[in-house]
C-alpha cells in the first residue's frame, strides 16, 4: 500500500492531480473556518458548546455533517455541499415524473450536460432560501437553541442581506471548487468535499470523547469503529452479478457479439440517500415543536417522542423510514423493464430466461430479494450513533456510524478504484496487491 502510494507520487501527471485535489481541499477547509461578515464569532463559539452539550444536539447533527462544522459556526461556506446534494436529488426524482427530463438523460452527454446546468440554478435558488432562513434565525435567535447571546453584531437589514449574498456566493464556489476536482484532480469532485466535510468533525469528536469518557471507552469506540469499517466496506462491495450473454450478429462484413458479461446489482443500491430522506423527514417535528408554543399537548408529544434521537420510538420510526425510502428510491433508479428492452435490443438474454417481458419479472425479482438485506443494513447502521448515544453520552455526530460512515467509506472506496485504474496503465500491481 505504502509502496503504491510512492509510484503514485513519482508518476508526474498523477502526483499533479493528487497535489491539486490536496490544495482544493485546503481552501475549501479554509473558507470553511471565515466567518461571514457581521458574525459575532465569540459569541457564536459559545453558543456552539452549548448546543453540543444540550438536548437538541440531535437536531443539529445531519445539518452540521454536510458542513463539517462550518453552519454552526456561521462561516462564508455555511451551507457546504448541501443544497447541491437537495438539487441533485430532487433532479434525480423529477426525472421519473417529467418527460422532457427523462428524454435529456437518454440524449447522453448533451443532455447530462442541460441536466447538470438545470442542477446548478436549482442549487443557487435553494441556496438562496436556506441561507436566508439560516441568517434570518441567527438573527432572531432561534438558529442554536439554548443560547441566548447575539450572534450577529448588527440585525440591519443591509447586513442580512450581505450575510445571504456571501453564503449564497459561498455555495457557488463549492460548486466551482468541486468541478475543478472533476477535471483536473482525482475522482469526483462533489463526492471529495463530501469526505472532506464529513472527516473534519472526527478530530473533534474523538476529542469530546476522549475528554468526557476517558482512555478505556475511547479504546472501546475506536475497535467498535474499525470493525463497523470493515464491515460496511464488505456490504459495499458486495453485489449480485447477473449473467448476459449476447448472441453473435452480422452488421455489413462483420461479426459483432457472441459476449459474455453479467449486471452487477449491488446489496447497497440505494447508496446513503435512504438515510438523508429519512433524516430530513423526522427533522420537521423538531421545527414543528419550534413553531408551537411548548404548551400545546401535540408540540408536547413531538418533543417527548420524536425529537430526542435515544428514544425507542424514534429509533423505530427512523428504520422504518430507511427501509421504506430504500425501497422507493431503488424503484425510481433502476428500471427492469427498460434494462430488460435495451438487453433484447442489441441481442442480449440471460441464459435459462426468455428476453422481453419474462427478464424483466427475473430483474424485478432479483432486485426486491436483493434490496431486503440492504435496507436491513441501511437502518443497522443509521442506529449506531443513536444507540451510542444513548450508552456512553456520546454526541449525536458519533464517528463510526449513521450518514457519515457510509459516504466516507463509500467515496473513498470510488477514489481508490480511480487511483488505482490509472496507476494499472503504468504498471500492472496498481493500488492495492
Amino acid at each position: 500500500m505504502l509502496t503504491a502510494f510512492t509510484r503514485a507520487f513519482r508518476t508526474p501527471d498523477l502526483r499533479k492531480k493528487l497535489l491539486f485535489t490536496l490544495f482544493i481541499i485546503a481552501v475549501f477547509r479554509l473558507g470553511s473556518q471565515l466567518p461571514a461578515p457581521g458574525v459575532n464569532t465569540g459569541a457564536v463559539h459559545r453558543c456552539v458548546d452549548v448546543v453540543s452539550k444540550g438536548a437538541n444536539a440531535n437536531v443539529y447533527g445531519l445539518v452540521n455533517l454536510f458542513s463539517g462544522g462550518a453552519l454552526l459556526k456561521l462561516s462564508i461556506f455555511a451551507l457546504g455541499i448541501m443544497p447541491y446534494i437537495t438539487a441533485s436529488i430532487i433532479l434525480q426524482l423529477l426525472t421519473v415524473v417529467i418527460p422532457r427530463l427523462e428524454a435529456l438523460r437518454k440524449e447522453g452527454q448533451a443532455g447530462t450536460t442541460k441536466i447538470t446546468q438545470y442542477t446548478r440554478y436549482l442549487t443557487i435558488g435553494l441556496a438562496i432560501l436556506q441561507g436566508t432562513g439560516i441568517v434570518a434565525m441567527a438573527s432572531t435567535g432561534n438558529l442554536l437553541q439554548g443560547c441566548t447571546e447575539d450572534l450577529l453584531w448588527n440585525k440591519s437589514w443591509f447586513t442580512i442581506v450581505t450575510m445571504v449574498v456571501t453564503i449564497t456566493a459561498g455555495t457557488s464556489v463549492i460548486m466551482w471548487l468541486g468541478e475543478l476536482v472533476t477535471d483536473r484532480g482525482v475522482g469526483n469532485g462533489m463526492s471529495i468535499l463530501i469526505f472532506t466535510q464529513v472527516v473534519a468533525v472526527f478530530p473533534s469528536e474523538f476529542w469530546n470523547i476522549y475528554k468526557t469518557k476517558g482512555g478505556f471507552v475511547f479504546a472501546i469506540v475506536l475497535i467498535v469503529g474499525i470493525a463497523i469499517v470493515a464491515g460496511v466496506v464488505f456490504v459495499e462491495q458486495a453485489q449480485r452479478r447477473i449473467p448476459v450473454q449476447y448472441a453473435k450478429r452480422m452488421v455489413g462484413r462483420r461479426m459483432y457479439g457472441g459476449t459474455s458479461t453479467y449486471i452487477p446489482l449491488k446489496v447497497n443500491q440505494a447508496g446513503v440517500i435512504p438515510v438523508i430522506f429519512a433524516s430530513s423527514l423526522l427533522y420537521l417535528p423538531s421545527l414543528i415543536v419550534q413553531m408551537w408554543h411548548s404548551s400545546n399537548p401535540v408540540a408536547t408529544f413531538i418533543s417527548k417522542y420524536l425529537v430526542k434521537g435515544d428514544h425507542p420510538i424514534y429509533m423505530a420510526l427512523y428504520f422504518l423510514l430507511i427501509i421504506f425510502f430504500t425501497y422507493f428510491y431503488v424503484a425510481i433508479t433502476f428500471n427492469p423493464t427498460e434494462v430488460a428492452d435495451n438487453m433484447k435490443k442489441y441481442g442480449g438474454f440471460i441464459p435459462g430466461i426468455r428476453p422481453g417481458r419474462p427478464t424483466a419479472e427475473y430483474l424485478d425479482y432479483v432486485l426486491t430479494r436483493i434490496t431486503a438485506p440492504g435496507a436491513l443494513y441501511l437502518g443497522l447502521i443509521a442506529l449506531v450513533p443513536m444507540v451510542a448515544f444513548g450508552i456512553i453520552g456520546a454526541s449525536q455526530n458519533f464517528p463510526f456510524g449513521g450518514t457519515s460512515i457510509l459516504i466516507m467509506v463509500g467515496v473513498g472506496l470510488d477514489t481508490v478504484k480511480q487511483i488505482e485504474s490509472q496507476l494499472q496503465q503504468r504498471n500492472y500491481e496498481g493500488f492495492l496487491r
